[in-house]
């Protein structure tokens, strides 16, 4: 035998597969391991009904002053309300007025447009859904528990915690928003 060959000996080969296999099992684990948790990694995404439905382009053109028209977003009624100038008056008169939720009524609207105000229409206190024209501050009245909505959606009276919530929209041009 040549002097500068080494020989492994039985009890080293022994050691190499005994490490080999810790290896090859350990990666085999992680593997299986990543395969089972894939199906309940990905079903953490939202559903394609749910992607489609993420942004709606709605006509508001035939909305009459002092109107305001519903419609569905995400499974959620949104009020489209094409405000008078009584009412713009009267929710920025109520600015500095003791507000539960403070929001000045020209945060409640895009720059620009005060007469449209897009909310989504659910009571944030248990859900309900509010009606309009009713309430003691001549904006929306939860009839479910109460609650009393200025003419910017800006909670007066009642157990709401908080007011009717804005979304993101966009006015596409005079006659159309995206909402979403």
């Amino acid at each position: 035998m040549h002097p500068d060959i080494e020989t492994s000996t039985p009890a080293a080969l022994t050691a190499d597969r005994r490490d080999f296999i810790h290896i090859a099992a350990g990666a085999f684990a992680v593997g299986a391991a990543g395969m089972a948790l894939w199906p309940l990694i990905d079903s953490m995404n939202p559903a394609a009904d749910t992607l489609a439905l993420s942004s709606v382009e709605v006509d508001y053109g035939k909305v009459q002053l002092g109107q305001q028209i519903v419609v569905k977003w995400r499974g959620k009624p949104v009020f489209i309300r094409h405000r008078t100038p009584k009412e713009i008056a009267e929710a920025v008169a109520d600015d500095n007025a003791a507000l539960r939720d403070p929001a000045t009524d020209a945060s409640r609207h895009k720059p620009g447009k005060p007469e449209w105000l897009i909310l989504v229409g659910i009571c944030t206190h248990l859900g309900c859904i509010p009606t309009f024209g009713t309430g003691d501050y001549g904006g929306w009245f939860c009839p479910c528990h109460g609650s009393h909505y200025d003419t910017a959606g800006r909670i007066r009276k009642g157990p709401a915690p908080q007011n009717l919530h804005l979304l993101e929209y966009t006015f596409l041009n005079e006659t159309r928003v995206k909402l979403g």
